[in-house]
């Protein structure tokens, strides 16, 4: 989780390929998008530094800007998903003025990243996907979700209802980490 939090905070694919499980393709479809007011807001685990603030950017997403402990920031676009009975973040990186060699940078492909939601009111409680899970999954079930290898890594390519269908069909704790539990923090 660390070096997608890193990921978070560079959105870089290198490291998001490391430690993350990026797609090309968004989770959401126009019927699967929600928007859910109570997300509006900056969020933060107690006595941390790291900073989620959303805000309202149309009637169906946010816009994200992440504060990392060493206060860089990086700002995403961010869909509230309902798959079945389960809320997802996908997030999509905006364009980002971290300074790269630009040889390096016309190769850096910009990925969705999901993150289960299973609590959103008083606080809010986030995971991102387990790599290694989906690794185990994808090696033994290479067809189950179409994906690319990347060094050690997954890339989903899968279509966005693929997605959905897995994402309903599986027992999220299999595939997700632990939540990450948050505190909405006072509006200043």
């Amino acid at each position: 989780m660390k070096s997608c939090v890193r990921w978070l905070g560079f959105a870089g694919l290198l490291v998001l390929a490391a430690g993350c499980v990026p797609s090309l393709q968004p989770l959401y479809t126009p019927d699967t998008l929600t928007f859910d007011p109570a997300l509006i807001g900056t969020w933060s685990q107690t006595n941390k530094e790291e900073r989620w603030e959303f805000a309202k950017a149309g009637d169906d997403h946010y816009k994200l800007t992440h504060t990392d402990k060493e206060k860089r920031s990086a700002e995403f676009t961010a869909y509230l998903v309902k798959v079945k009975d389960r809320l997802f973040l996908d997030l999509y990186p905006e364009d980002s003025d971290a300074k790269l060699n630009d040889l390096f940078a016309v190769h850096m492909v910009p990925a969705h990243t999901f993150l289960w939601v299973p609590k959103l009111g008083g606080t809010l409680e986030m995971t991102l996907m387990n790599p290694d899970a989906i690794k185990k999954l994808l090696a033994d079930q290479p067809t189950k979700l179409k994906h690319e290898r990347i060094k050690d890594g997954i890339l989903l390519t899968a279509a966005p209802k693929d997605l959905q269908a897995f994402l309903a069909a599986s027992e999220l704790k299999d595939f997700f980490g632990e939540p990450v539990t948050m505190t909405k923090l006072p509006a200043k």
